[in-house]
């Protein structure tokens, strides 16, 4: 055997977990660990469904990003995305806004600390806003129930006062460390889209 090498550490079953926002799930994938590495399955249609859970693959997606990266916040304003969302390598702090004007949590905000050895992954459902701030070098998957439609591409600024998300600035550096895409600092206001659409 070669030195440093481990016998099976772990095997790890799908694991569910309702949070406070409905439809909003953090999952523990199945895992199984061994002298080789890990193997990881992130997504079973027959599983999800076993328990509850109906979420079809429309398309997946990857993106790369720096350190002190912002995406955010994001949705479609029409044939809304649910997100099946995993940090595949390195760091993410994961955030979530409840967008359904119907929703006992409309407005709130739920965050997730992703990491690549974690495997842990959260299911965003239609209707919520979402993004997240790269602590690491890192790599998001994202298996999408809707394909993406550019011409309904949309979201709110990340550091918007009415939402007021508590984003752990300090692990990067500070605000001035933060990376935006240009089109991230022209999203609307809460204000704008609660006047514009009333919510999802």
């Amino acid at each position: 055997m070669v030195e440093g090498a481990r016998e099976c550490k772990m095997i790890q079953k799908f694991e569910f977990h309702q949070t406070k926002i409905q439809g909003l799930l953090k999952i523990a994938p199945f895992c199984a660990e061994d002298i080789r590495g890990c193997f990881t399955k992130d997504y079973s249609r027959e599983v999800f469904e076993a328990n509850g859970i109906h979420h079809d693959l429309a398309e997946v997606f990857y993106t790369t990003s720096y350190k002190g990266v912002i995406r955010a916040l994001h949705f479609q304003r029409e044939k809304q995305q649910p997100k099946l969302v995993r940090c595949v390598f390195g760091h993410v702090w994961d955030v979530v806004v409840d967008l359904r004007k119907g929703s006992p949590t409309f407005k709130q905000w739920l965050s997730f600390d992703l990491t690549g050895a974690q495997h842990h992954e959260i299911l965003v459902p239609a209707g919520c806003a979402h993004g997240y701030l790269v602590l690491e070098d890192s790599i998001v998957s994202y298996k999408c129930g809707e394909k993406f439609y550019g011409e309904y591409d949309d979201g709110i600024l990340w550091d918007d006062a009415d939402i007021g998300i508590q984003w752990p600035l300090e692990l990067v550096g500070g605000k001035d460390k933060v990376i935006l895409a240009e089109k991230d600092k022209k999203l609307q206001s809460f204000t704008r889209f609660m006047g514009i659409y009333g919510g999802f």
